[in-house]
C-alpha cells in the first residue's frame, strides 16, 4: 500500500533493458554517445521542435535550477506558485545557480497561478527601482503541485502576460507525461506553441531510474547551458547511461503508456477516497496526484496497517479527536496496481 510518491518506484522494463544493452561495449564519453544522438532526435520530432537543443542531468532539482539560471539575472525575480516545488523543495538551488535571484510565489489556488494574480503579481514588484529585484522568469509546474493540470489555454494566457513584460517562462515537467496524457494533446501544444521557452522534462518519476531532460526551444541559448551543466557538476562521464534511460523511456510511446496507466490509477483511488464516510477531495485529480480529506481514525487504521503515504500539511497529528477530518496526498505510480489501490480502499471501508 505504497502512496507515499512516485520516486518509491522502481525502473521500468524498457529503461532497464535499454540500460543493459548501453552497457555492452564501448561509447564516447560526455554525451557525444550515439545514444544521445538517438534521444536529440526522439524528442525533436514528437515535440515537433527541429531546432531543440536537448541536454540530461540526473536530478529534477539540476534540471529546474539550470533552466532558471539561463534566464534570470542575480537580481531578477523567479515568478513561481506558492508551494512551488522550486520554492518549498530545492534547498535554495535556483538562487545558488542563478548567483542571486529571488522566489516570488503568487496565489494559486489549486496550485494554479490565474492570469488575473499572476499580473497583480508583476504589479507588485517595482521596476526601475534600485531598490527592488527585477523582472526574471516565470516559472509554471505541470502537474502542478497539487496534482492540477495546466492546460495549454491556460498556459498560453500566463506566457503573453510574460512576454508582453519582458519575461521568458519555464516549465517544471517533473510529471509532464502525466501532464501531457490528462490533457490529450501533443507535447507541441503544451509547451513552445503555448508559449514554453524551455522544458525540464521528468523522466525519474515515472520509471527512470534517474534522468531529466532540459529542452531549449530556442537554441541560441545552448552553448551557455552546456557551461552551466558543466560549471554545476551535472556533466556526466558515463553519459551513455543517462541516454539509454531517456531512448528506453520515450521510445514507441513507452512514457506515455507508464502516465495513463498512474493516472488511471488514481482517477480510481481519488474515487474511492472521495466515496468514504466523511471522505472529500481538496484538490480535482487530473493526474497521477490525490489529495484528499477523510476522518483521523481512518488514517490510523491505515497507517497502523502499513499504508505508506504522507498528511499534507505534515504538521497534522495522527493525536486527536478520532472523527476529525485530516487532509492527505496519495501518488500512484507506473507500477501501481488496481490490487494496490483497491486493497487499501477496502482495508478503509472495512474500518
Amino acid at each position: 500500500m505504497e502512496f507515499a510518491s512516485d520516486n518509491t518506484s522502481g525502473a521500468s522494463p524498457e529503461v532497464l533493458a535499454a540500460v543493459i544493452a548501453a552497457n555492452d561495449g564501448y561509447a564516447p564519453s560526455y554525451g557525444t554517445d550515439t545514444i544521445m544522438a538517438q534521444v536529440t532526435r526522439l524528442i525533436r520530432d514528437q515535440f515537433e521542435a527541429p531546432e531543440a537543443a536537448i541536454y540530461l542531468v540526473p536530478t529534477g532539482t539540476a534540471a529546474n535550477a539550470l533552466s532558471l539560471s539561463l534566464y534570470c539575472p542575480v537580481w531578477g525575480a523567479i515568478y513561481c506558485a506558492e508551494a512551488a516545488h522550486v520554492d518549498v523543495d530545492e534547498c535554495g538551488a535556483p538562487e545558488f545557480y542563478i548567483g542571486g535571484g529571488k522566489l516570488a510565489p503568487a496565489p494559486a489556488p489549486h496550485g494554479k497561478i490565474t492570469p488575473e494574480a499572476f499580473a497583480a503579481h508583476l504589479a507588485q514588484t517595482p521596476q526601475g527601482d534600485v531598490h527592488h529585484v527585477q523582472h526574471g522568469i516565470l516559472t509554471l509546474t505541470n502537474l502542478t503541485e497539487a496534482g492540477t493540470l495546466y492546460r495549454p489555454a491556460e498556459i498560453a494566457a500566463l506566457t503573453a502576460i510574460a512576454r508582453a513584460t519582458g519575461l521568458k517562462t519555464h516549465m517544471d515537467g517533473a510529471r509532464f507525461a502525466n501532464a501531457l496524457v490528462a490533457a490529450g494533446c501533443t507535447p507541441a501544444e503544451l509547451t513552445w506553441k503555448a508559449g514554453i521557452d524551455i522544458l525540464s522534462l521528468g523522466g525519474t518519476k515515472n520509471g527512470c531510474m534517474g534522468v531529466e531532460a532540459v529542452v531549449l526551444f530556442d537554441p541560441a541559448k545552448a552553448w551557455e547551458l552546456e557551461l552551466r551543466r558543466k560549471r554545476g557538476a551535472h556533466l556526466f562521464s558515463k553519459h551513455r547511461f543517462l541516454s539509454a534511460q531517456m531512448q528506453g523511456y520515450l521510445t514507441d510511446g513507452a512514457w506515455l503508456k507508464r502516465a495513463k496507466h498512474a493516472n488511471h490509477m488514481a482517477a480510481r483511488l481519488s474515487a474511492g477516497l472521495a466515496a468514504l464516510p466523511g471522505g472529500s477531495l481538496v484538490h480535482p485529480t487530473d493526474g497521477n496526484i490525490v489529495f484528499a480529506r477523510f476522518p483521523r481514525a481512518l488514517h490510523r487504521k491505515a497507517m497502523g496497517a502499513g499504508g505508506h503515504y504522507y498528511l499534507s500539511p505534515v504538521s497534522q497529528s495522527l493525536e486527536g479527536t478520532a472523527d476529525e477530518p485530516l487532509s492527505a496526498r496519495f501518488v500512484c505510480s507506473w507500477s501501481t496496481t488496481e490490487a494496490d489501490v483497491d486493497g487499501f480502499l477496502t482495508l478503509l471501508q472495512s474500518a
